[in-house]
């Protein structure tokens, strides 16, 4: 059976709430920010757009980045469907999506759209889930949404109306970094492609759960991701891939 797209939207609530009562959250975020940032090109012309801006937190990092969602909600911008981008061929610079890759039902007909819009050149940014030996365990059992191991992913080029709510966390480690469809994506240069030990994010509880450790520990905890992030494969838990266009 498939989820309504309403889902979608009684997530961002939660997390609104998850993400001003925990400033654990809001540290760990600031890091995540500051990767996304480091692989923008500034000077490419045109508009950087968030796609799925859920509760609005990147332009506490990139006030200038144009937020979409769904679903209207006061700190947005504009509300859209990444499949159905309302922008002029050629006018963005930049695509962002957090946590937003592994909602995509048919990646190949969002990246057609974002080929569309993107500027050549433009750059798309995807900050995503890792699975690895152990954070499968926490993405899998602690974690609401489906990992998805083994499921098939949709190659379409197109993806109709009406849309229902999808998620499979581990598309991105599968695509990006186990390779499981060769050549893919076509039409794309994977300029950056890094998977990192996050633990202290893992621990914190995210937005769905309570933190296990206190918010002194977080220094500590950061100090282990980057001495574990020398095995990914083993203890990765994050990842950020950039692709230029062309």
């Amino acid at each position: 059976m498939s989820t309504p797209l309403i889902q979608h939207q009684t997530e961002i609530q939660r997390n609104l709430q998850a993400w001003q009562n925990k400033p654990l959250l809001r540290a760990i975020y600031a890091d995540f920010y500051g990767r996304i940032v480091s692989l923008l090109d500034l000077d490419l012309p045109g508009h950087i757009v968030e796609i799925g801006s859920g509760v609005g937190n990147l332009k506490s990092r990139l006030p200038e980045a144009i937020s979409t969602d769904l679903f209207p909600n006061p700190w947005l911008d504009l509300v859209c469907d990444g499949y159905e981008l309302p922008f002029v061929t050629g006018s963005l610079s930049h695509l962002l999506l957090f946590d937003v890759f592994h909602h995509l039902r048919a990646p190949n007909a969002f990246l057609r759209e974002a080929r569309r819009v993107l500027t050549p050149g433009g750059r798309l940014v995807l900050f995503e889930p890792y699975i690895s030996w152990l954070s499968f365990p926490v993405y899998a059992w602690l974690h609401h949404e489906p990992v998805a191991w083994r499921a098939t992913i949709s190659f379409a080029e197109a993806l109709a109306r009406p849309r229902d709510y999808y998620a499979a966390q581990g598309n991105a480690t599968r695509l990006f970094f186990r390779g499981e469809k060769r050549g893919w994506p076509a039409g794309w240069t994977v300029i950056h492609a890094e998977a990192f030990a996050s633990f202290s994010y893992l621990f914190s509880g995210g937005f769905s759960k309570p933190g296990f450790y206190p918010a002194r520990w977080s220094p500590w905890l950061r100090r282990w991701d980057e001495k574990l992030s020398r095995w990914p494969r083993l203890c990765g838990a994050r990842c950020l891939v950039g692709l230029r266009l062309g």
